[in-house]
């Protein structure tokens, strides 16, 4: 092998090898740049919609995270933490199994927001629903554009605003305009 091959081979090998640092330190940059917004399904909650009659404020009437969901959770939240996010302002839908993602995430105090929860069992809300969540968005990122921004929310409301379906524990890194709507976005799956 001559010196031009060996020289090409390793700065093809450095050059690999940077690359994840270069997509990490993107994240991290995004986030701050207020302009983008973390949005992600809730970890794992075995089952399917919710039971018939359950309550916003008696979690043991809903479908809640399983043990797989809070270890997802928690790999989420470190996989995070090596993106370069050690803290964010999380807002989590009033579903338990929201919210306790978002808490497992562990990147600070959890707000609760109404425009994050699900509208499974009443689609006909679909365009209000995606409307308070625009509000959310350019309300928050407004007020404070320089802390991530990390939405725990439902597959419904994810696909209502991006066009995308995700699956749990999933992130979709969208930016937006100044009115908190949707503009272009990238999908994380689950680490």
């Amino acid at each position: 092998m001559n010196f031009s091959n060996i020289l090409i081979s390793t700065l093809a090998s450095i050059t690999f090898s940077l690359f994840p640092l270069l997509a990490n330190a993107n994240l991290a940059s995004d986030l701050n740049d207020g302009q983008h917004v973390l949005l992600m399904r809730h970890a794992d909650a075995p089952g399917y919609g919710d039971p018939t009659g359950y309550q916003l404020d008696k979690c043991a009437t809903q479908r809640n995270l399983g043990d797989y969901g809070k270890k997802q959770a928690v790999i989420i939240g470190d996989w995070l933490k090596s993106q370069g996010i050690t803290s964010a302002n999380v807002i989590s839908s009033q579903w338990c199994r929201c919210m306790d993602t978002a808490k497992l995430l562990n990147k600070g105090p959890v707000q609760i927001s109404p425009a994050l929860g699900s509208f499974f069992d009443d689609m006909s809300l679909e365009k209000k629903q995606t409307k308070e969540l625009e509000k959310l968005i350019q309300s928050k990122l407004n007020s404070n554009n320089k802390v991530p921004l990390i939405l725990v929310t439902h597959h419904v409301n994810i696909q209502a605003y991006t066009g995308k379906v995700v699956n749990v524990g999933d992130m979709v890194l969208v930016k937006v305009n100044q009115n908190g709507q949707h503009l272009s976005h990238q999908i994380y799956p689950s680490p």
